[in-house]
């Protein structure tokens, strides 16, 4: 297939799929807990996985913005780390063939790229394009993992609830695509996973294996969560034996879960809102944990 928009190369000839789902997972702008790279890095490695398309990041990465690492070793470079931006052909765990787009988010030329994966969308017979996310909240890492759904039409919502009513966030290239996708008819929506702020700069598998259940609700595909479930537990228990070490953190965290409870009892308007009580707001709680947990680290080190 010839690229109209001359923005990527498909290595042979595309496959034919029978209406696969596109799983779109580019890092970037917000990763909060590195949650869309540890779920795509889990998928590619324990699924079966082939590339069936690359496209020229000359044109789309800014790599003063973002720059490749390199090995130096004694007197010679021995290696750069060249970015991929790729779409794969994926088999779940039963067989069923899906589509997942990886890779850092383009820094230019979002309209181009934009029109080029739905020209892949179309040409691959696309039925429904899913993205990932994961946002920095103010929830405590004790109560589960919770998403924010989003989508272009609300029947492929299915039962999710709305965290939030009218706000105005940053644009992203997936979020993009999304919208663009939902004005030329596609079926296209998203999940971003709520981390905790004060993690937001750690691996938070438990919001990967999330954003992978979630898929898998919703599109039918059965994707494995298991190492992702082992590895949550992994850090859940050394989160929390760092805050149980320190009376003022278990008090902070404490406080935080009243926050939160209270708002799923309905007696807050917004997640990120101060409250009528006493408690000190959900943002200088998040912010006192995070300086604590840095703390230990840098101990630690």
């Amino acid at each position: 297939m010839l690229d109209p928009h001359g923005l990527y190369d498909v290595a042979g000839e595309l496959p034919a799929l029978d209406g696969p789902v596109l799983i779109q997972a580019l890092t970037g702008f917000v990763d909060a807990g590195s949650a869309i790279q540890l779920a795509r890095e889990h998928l590619l490695e324990n699924l079966e996985n082939e590339v069936v398309a690359t496209f020229d990041l000359d044109q789309l990465l800014d790599y003063r913005s973002r720059r490749p690492p390199m090995i130096f070793v004694s007197d010679h470079f021995e290696s750069y780390e060249d970015p991929v931006l790729a779409l794969h052909r994926v088999k779940d765990q039963l067989g069923t063939e899906f589509l997942l787009l990886t890779g850092p988010e383009p820094d230019l030329q979002w309209e181009r790229f934009i029109a080029a994966v739905t020209a892949l969308i179309d040409e691959l017979g696309v039925r429904v394009t899913v993205g990932l996310n994961a946002i920095p909240m103010a929830v405590p890492h004790t109560r589960p993992v919770s998403v924010t759904a989003h989508a272009t039409d609300t029947a492929l919502l299915g039962e999710h609830e709305s965290w939030l009513q009218r706000v105005q966030v940053p644009a992203s290239v997936g979020n993009l695509l999304e919208f663009r996708l939902g004005e030329s008819g596609h079926n296209a929506l998203g999940y971003a996973a709520h981390v905790p702020h004060y993690l937001a700069q750690t691996g938070y598998p438990a919001a990967a294996e999330l954003l992978l259940d979630s898929v898998s609700s919703s599109t039918g595909l059965a994707l494995p969560t298991g190492g992702l479930r082992d590895a949550a537990k992994l850090v859940r228990d050394e989160v929390d034996k760092q805050i149980a070490d320190d009376e003022q953190a278990g008090r902070l965290v404490t406080s935080l879960e009243a926050q939160y409870d209270a708002f799923l009892r309905g007696r807050q308007g917004n997640l990120l809102a101060d409250t009528d009580t006493p408690l000190p707001t959900a943002e200088e709680l998040g912010a006192e944990l995070e300086r604590f947990l840095a703390e230990q680290t840098k101990d630690e080190n």
